[in-house]
């Protein structure tokens, strides 16, 4: 089918739906409403045109009377990509950290917008920013993005970090409750832009650390990956690894490796080339490497494997993986023992 300008993930309905079967909304009547083929949901990775998304939003809460229902989706979009936040506290230490790695929702769910953090005197303001101007006036948006920053933010750290204010584009609704529930008592609406307030102080906060040793997550991969090369060449290892830290960023360089590293551009390039490898070389063999790690955990989805391999999109990953393997993604998950 045709997926037009702009597109979300399968995923990102497929949230909704599930939220709206919890208040007694079938999930086929919504399909028909929208002539929607089930099909067309069945892999998280596929895309449909954005416009679906809003429609299907539209429906779900006429349906089921629930204005409030993108505060719900957000919890389920947390919670969906909850292994992928374990991950990131892998990489970061702190708030502050997190927020420099913090993934992209146009990356994760498509062409809807933009999480941006701001400074604003004490407080750290986490903004979203829709790529449709149309859509600022409604809520289902800025209430799925901002539960489910919330979520994250109040789950990531030792400290508790409370939500200080909150704005919404959008008219005040007649029941706050459930807002009031996840942001607090300081609402502000018919706002320019749609975002949370947090203490700065916050930046500093630790991040959680779980043992790991005790656990087979999808984390392991980087405790393990290259524990040969460690003993054999302690050079390569840490470049490997160097290069599987910066994944995440998408910001992946030859220069940034040789800052990581602490030698310049042509040390590096030197020393790879004296252990018959170069830059692009080291970095496809981590990825396809990952990739199959990654894979192997059917809790991460596909769009979250290419995000933490630093692909823009799923189609760059999925095309770079046919050529590693001569299979899709997809195809590899289903046909491995």
């Amino acid at each position: 089918m045709s997926t037009g300008k702009h597109t979300v993930y399968a995923s990102a309905i497929n949230a909704i739906l599930q939220v709206a079967e919890r208040f007694g909304v079938r999930r086929e009547q919504l399909l028909a409403l929208d002539q929607l083929q089930p099909g067309w949901l069945r892999h998280s990775g596929d895309r449909l045109p954005v416009a679906r998304l809003f429609e299907i939003y539209r429906l779900a809460a006429q349906l089921s009377g629930r204005e409030d229902i993108g505060l719900y989706v957000g919890r389920t979009q947390y919670f969906g990509g909850l292994n992928l936040q374990l991950y990131m506290s892998t990489l970061c230490n702190t708030f502050r950290e997190y927020l420099n790695l913090v993934p992209s929702i146009l990356r994760l769910r498509g062409d809807i917008g933009e999480v941006v953090i701001q400074r604003d005197g004490e407080f750290v303001r986490l903004e979203w920013r829709p790529l449709q101007e149309e859509s600022k006036a409604e809520r289902f948006l800025s209430d799925e993005v901002l539960s489910s920053a919330q979520a994250i933010v109040n789950t990531l750290c030792i400290d508790p970090i409370p939500v200080r204010r909150a704005h919404f584009t959008y008219a005040p609704p007649g029941d706050l409750s459930q807002l009031e529930l996840a942001f607090g008592t300081d609402l502000h609406f018919e706002q320019p832009v749609s975002c949370l307030y947090f203490d700065r102080s916050s930046l500093n906060s630790p991040i959680i650390k779980l043992d790991y040793e005790l656990s087979e997550d999808v984390t392991d991969a980087l405790q393990d990956l290259f524990e040969q090369e460690q003993s054999s060449d302690p050079f390569l290892h840490s470049t490997r690894q160097a290069v599987a830290r910066a994944l995440p960023t998408g910001e992946v360089s030859i220069d940034g490796l040789a800052t990581e590293l602490g030698v310049s551009r042509r040390t590096l390039q030197r020393r790879l080339t004296n252990r018959n490898t170069h830059f692009m070389q080291v970095l496809a063999e981590v990825r396809a490497e990952l990739a199959a790690r990654y894979l192997a955990d059917n809790r991460l989805g596909i769009t979250e494997i290419a995000f933490l391999l630093g692909y823009s999109d799923q189609a760059s990953f999925s095309n770079a993986f046919r050529g590693w393997n001569g299979m899709s993604p997809s195809e590899y998950r289903t046909t491995r023992p």
